[in-house]
């Protein structure tokens, strides 16, 4: 017994089944924990003899993430060296300010950890130093946004970017400044010449060129002269795009944006951040011909810290800064250059079956598909994908009312290539969700609202041993595949 338990743990997660602690195990471990009470702390226990039943958690998530098919978009899977990077002893140290600028004493180390963060960014994006800044600190994609916003304008201020049903991101402001909403064509595409027309009626203040669930590309160029124009600030949430954006696969928004931001985490397959990159040197001309310069360093770094965040999480920029060196490489190039196939193939399966995409194509790592033509919605098809181990995100299509029960569903290419996918991987990944979409439909056809649609999953004794064969089939074919990261959490 002894031998065999060895070998269960020194196996990779992916390639085993969970384990499930007995009744008798947990009162072992509840024994054990009173005798270890009396011991003095060192701080050295491991996860697994400190807190068991939070590591068996950890098992648990680990093994649905190796056995099941991971498709939301905005996830990712990040390597080992970064999450050794981020579960470090950075973790200890508080380092207010910035590198240099300190309120505690010593920052020495994390001063140098996180100007190499910096370097790593700019150098990730091809970025000349003298012509654009970065702020490392933000803990996130939104509060990133925020401190990008308030460093430019004042309440009430007026905002522009794409609405949320169309494919745009989620406003974090609108509380505090006035957001205007543009829309696209039915067809799925950002209409410009409506863009240009509210623009210039309501003349915001910074347009946003950023989208969360938009397959195709951005006219960053466009943007800008509109922009030029009437004299906004040009802001690029990258955050879904930055992978493909720093392997040049796509336009960067460099050439044209005031500021850039973006988190670390999705495409760009580091651990959790955010980042604000801000232009230096000359904005602009005057009539009398005098230079004007941007001022937005001091802004960018005044929103981030004291105003909006404290202490820099040191861990999570030494986590960032090894994924910003990781995506310097060509192997990183490969990488993004098969999610962008992958993504061409995914699409082209969809629609060959059928399935209707907004855009009807896609130009970067997502397809939106749009379910209403099929008769059921993305709710009641994630709830049937996530019982046979297939994650994906509801969302919302151009036209629909309604986040709760939308007509589409995101479907993303850059986690399934982490774990070395191709193109024909991603062909019968299609076959599985459309079983998937098939019984949602027939079980939507049997039941009114979308909680009796939930409850007949789990009771209908048909249903569920559908649900069950092709939870198995999906299973058996997504475990053998590799997962970057630890092999047992």
């Amino acid at each position: 017994m002894l031998s065999f338990a060895l070998r269960q743990l020194t196996r990779p997660l992916c390639q085993r089944a969970p384990v499930r602690l007995s009744v008798r195990g947990q009162q072992s471990h509840a024994a054990s924990h009173t005798v270890d009470e009396d011991r003095p702390w060192t701080g050295q226990e491991s996860l697994a003899q400190d807190d068991p039943e939070m590591w068996e958690l950890l098992q648990k998530e680990k093994d649905r993430q190796c056995r099941g098919l991971e498709l939301i978009a905005s996830e990712n899977f990040c390597s080992r060296a970064a999450l050794e990077a981020q579960g470090s002893c950075l973790n200890n140290k508080y380092s207010e300010g910035y590198p240099g600028r300190r309120y505690y004493g010593g920052a020495e180390v994390v001063d140098q950890i996180e100007l190499l963060c910096q370097k790593r960014a700019l150098e990730a994006f091809d970025l000349d130093p003298a012509l654009w800044g970065v702020n490392v600190q933000p803990y996130s994609g939104s509060p990133a946004n925020f401190a990008a916003y308030t460093a430019v304008l004042n309440p009430h201020d007026r905002i522009m970017g794409l609405d949320l049903p169309d494919g745009g991101q989620l406003v974090i402001s609108a509380a505090f400044y006035l957001f205007l909403a543009s829309n696209p064509y039915l067809s799925g595409l950002i209409d410009y010449d409506q863009m240009e027309l509210t623009a210039k009626l309501f003349r915001p203040k910074l347009i946003i060129a950023g989208t969360s669930a938009y397959a195709r590309l951005i006219d960053y160029t466009r943007i800008k002269k509109l922009c030029t124009e009437i004299k906004a600030y040009m802001l690029a949430d990258m955050a879904h795009i930055s992978g493909l954006v720093a392997a040049k696969a796509i336009p960067s928004p460099f050439e044209h944006a005031d500021l850039v931001t973006t988190t670390t985490h999705k495409s760009l397959r580091g651990s959790r951040a955010g980042l604000i990159f801000y232009r230096k040197g000359v904005r602009s001309v005057d009539k009398k011909g005098k230079e004007i310069v941007y001022d937005l360093e001091d802004k960018v770094n005044f929103s981030v810290f004291p105003s909006l965040q404290g202490g820099p999480h040191n861990h999570a920029i030494a986590g960032v800064a090894v994924a910003l060196r990781q995506a310097q490489s060509p192997m990183f190039k490969e990488y993004i250059t098969q999610v962008l196939k992958n993504a061409k193939a995914m699409a082209a399966a969809l629609l060959s079956k059928g399935y209707t995409l907004v855009s009807g194509g896609t130009d970067n790592h997502l397809v939106l598909v749009d379910l209403r033509p099929k008769g059921i919605d993305g709710a009641r098809a994630e709830r049937v994908l996530e019982l046979v181990s297939i994650t994906a995100n509801k969302n919302t299509c151009p036209g629909d009312k309604s986040a709760l029960t939308p007509g589409g569903l995101r479907l993303g290419a850059p986690a399934l290539t982490s774990r070395q996918f191709k193109e024909a991987d991603f062909v019968q990944v299609v076959e599985f969700m459309d079983e998937g979409f098939k019984i949602a439909l027939d079980v939507k056809k049997k039941t009114g609202k979308l909680q009796d649609f939930k409850d007949f999953l789990l009771q209908d004794p048909e249903t569920v041993a559908s649900i069950a064969d092709l939870r198995n089939r999906v299973e058996a074919f997504a475990r053998p595949f590799p997962m970057p990261g630890f092999h047992d959490h």
